[in-house]
């Protein structure tokens, strides 16, 4: 199993209309960035919009 797998399995609770990206990606993104020094919220951000191809 890998990441997405993994965390797919995760209840999601938000609500339907409002997702706009599934769980697993975000919970992806954010590991990848607060492993590359991201401390705040715009850092994440920042980070997933520099590295959408590998994304």
């Amino acid at each position: 199993m890998d990441f997405l797998d993994i965390f797919g399995q995760l209840d999601d609770p938000r609500i339907d209309r409002k997702k706009l990206h599934p769980m697993p990606e975000i919970l992806l993104l954010t590991l990848c960035a607060v492993i590359c020094g991201a401390e705040s919220w715009d850092d994440i951000e920042i980070f997933g919009q520099s590295k959408l191809d590998f994304l």
